[in-house]
């Protein structure tokens, strides 16, 4: 009862008019960062943290941080709604977790199911929301005993699993997954090695010292890659423009939901626990378990609801998740939540074990207020959904230009290189002719985003057992990811060595 008396009083804090405002403010600018594709959660709360401070000036220390937290937070939690809107109309991605959005709500789009999938996708976000916020509010102390026992050996493992299990995304192919996942791990190399500093696959050009940015390649595959499909094969295509169709779920739609987006809040939450995972891993595996629990694991990719439903409640039940190791122990999961605990040591708040003791209000004020944010974001959201969804219905020669324009802006705005721009189109032709040849793109994209965190895991391992490669099996935690990955591969293959067995011998 304890934590329920403390959630009563951060409701008092949260429910005065100006952090009611600056909670509105948050949601609202998260809403718009999600949606342009390049700005993402954690450069928009980069770029308001300044703000933060000149805005509650007038305010005494402690209230002064709550509201500047609440308005911070505001923005991470209303870029995860924000995201899917263009995953979903435009197979353009907002951000990295919304990339699994557009491979089924892309889809639903063409069908003429964009309303549907728009509301489907609030609706999944705000339940993650609010079962991310009850879970934090319980569970917060024993979950952050158990994420300190995740040690380089038990991450390296479990990024090994989430990329076996990516095989799941690859279609009719498992090989071309799997050749897909290789690539985007080789792409993650490219750059200054963070141990050595020696420069890999950099070819002395400077702009490859950093490596490859992420939302070029995906906003490059996913946008540009569609924008040369409609244009090269605008032809052999049916001309009429894609109708929005109707914006309320039917009882059918929001039945079959109601099981993934459960699913995915409820994982989303616990993977977004683990320090370094985030929302992106989140969402691919949300996605997965989905397939795989389907009875009919061929309608993914081409339209189930399932497959916006599980991985849109999963990113936004990351962010709840990603808030327990921030706020308990002081660690940081996520490039956001870093940027989120700079604001708070701005305002001398220490995250940690001891905050709930030393600043119960801001940090109790602040999990009041995600409950308040996420029902701002829903009464927001579903209105918009018409709105939103009417861009769908803009004819492809006025569209195309538009998505180019956000493509180009989102790209240019992270890096301001030319280099990107022209990495950009590159990665549109090849996205085209991927998607041509049916290779996956979803795995070369989790490659990439996994390759730094297995190569720093594996070595941070390493370092710790002077070499010795058994570390990974003999701590039981990893030993089971790693026996899960290994399944994850072989029990497809020997199931398909068998079918055709069996049709060899109905032949004979």
């Amino acid at each position: 009862m304890n934590a329920l008396q403390y959630l009563g009083d951060g409701f008092l804090l949260a429910l005065q008019w100006h952090n009611l405002l600056y909670a509105f403010v948050g949601v609202l600018i998260g809403t718009a960062v999600g949606v342009l594709p390049g700005i993402g959660p954690m450069s928009g709360v980069a770029l308001l943290m300044p703000v933060t401070a000149s805005l509650t000036s007038g305010l005494p220390p402690e209230s002064a941080a709550a509201s500047a937290i609440i308005l911070l937070a505001g923005v991470y939690y209303g870029a995860m709604y924000g995201g899917s809107t263009t995953s979903i109309l435009l197979n353009t991605p907002g951000e990295s977790s919304s990339v699994v959005t557009t491979l089924d709500g892309y889809q639903m789009a063409r069908q003429g199911r964009a309303g549907t999938a728009l509301s489907i996708s609030a609706i999944g976000s705000f339940v993650a929301g609010i079962v991310a916020l009850i879970a934090l509010v319980f569970l917060a102390e024993p979950l952050s005993v158990l994420a300190l026992k995740f040690g380089p050996a038990e991450y390296f493992s479990l990024m090994i699993l989430g990329l076996c299990a990516v095989s799941g995304l690859g279609g009719k192919s498992m090989t071309k997954a799997l050749i897909m996942t290789v690539f985007g791990l080789l792409l993650a190399t490219i750059g200054i090695d963070s141990v050595s500093g020696v420069a890999r696959f950099t070819y002395d050009v400077p702009d490859l010292y950093q490596g490859l940015e992420f939302l070029t390649i995906a906003v490059g595959l996913f946008a540009l890659g569609e924008v040369f499909k409609t244009t090269l094969e605008q032809d052999q295509e049916n001309k009429e423009i894609i109708k929005v169709g109707r914006i309320r779920p039917s009882l059918l739609e929001l039945k079959q939901s109601a099981a993934p987006i459960a699913r995915g809040s409820i994982l989303g939450f616990f993977i977004g626990v683990l320090p370094g995972a985030g929302a992106t891993l989140a969402s691919f595996f949300a996605y997965i378990v989905e397939k795989k629990l389907s009875k009919d694991p061929s309608r993914f990719g081409k339209g189930a609801i399932e497959g916006v439903a599980s991985p849109e409640s999963a990113n936004n039940g990351a962010s709840g998740g990603a808030m327990v190791p921030l706020l308990t122990m002081g660690i940081p999961g996520s490039g956001t939540t870093a940027i989120l605990m700079g604001a708070l040591l701005m305002y001398n708040v220490q995250p940690g074990p001891l905050l709930f003791t030393d600043h119960p209000q801001i940090a109790w004020g602040l999990i009041a207020s995600m409950f308040i944010g996420n029902v701002m974001l829903l009464i927001l959201n579903m209105p918009l959904v018409k709105v939103f969804a009417k861009i769908i219905e803009t004819p492809s020669q006025y569209l195309l230009p538009m998505i180019i324009a956000i493509s180009v802006f989102g790209v240019y705005a992270v890096q301001i290189s030319t280099f990107d721009l022209v990495l950009l189109v590159i990665c549109g032709v090849a996205g085209y002719f991927f998607a041509k040849n049916d290779f996956p793109l979803a795995p070369l994209v989790l490659g990439l985003v996994l390759g730094p965190m297995i190569e720093n895991n594996m070595r941070r391992a390493l370092t710790t057992s002077n070499g010795d490669f058994t570390i990974f099996l003999s701590k039981p935690i990893s030993a089971v990811f790693l026996l899960g990955a290994l399944l994850w591969l072989v029990i497809p293959l020997l199931l398909k060595m068998r079918g055709k067995e069996v049709v060899i011998s109905e032949e004979a």
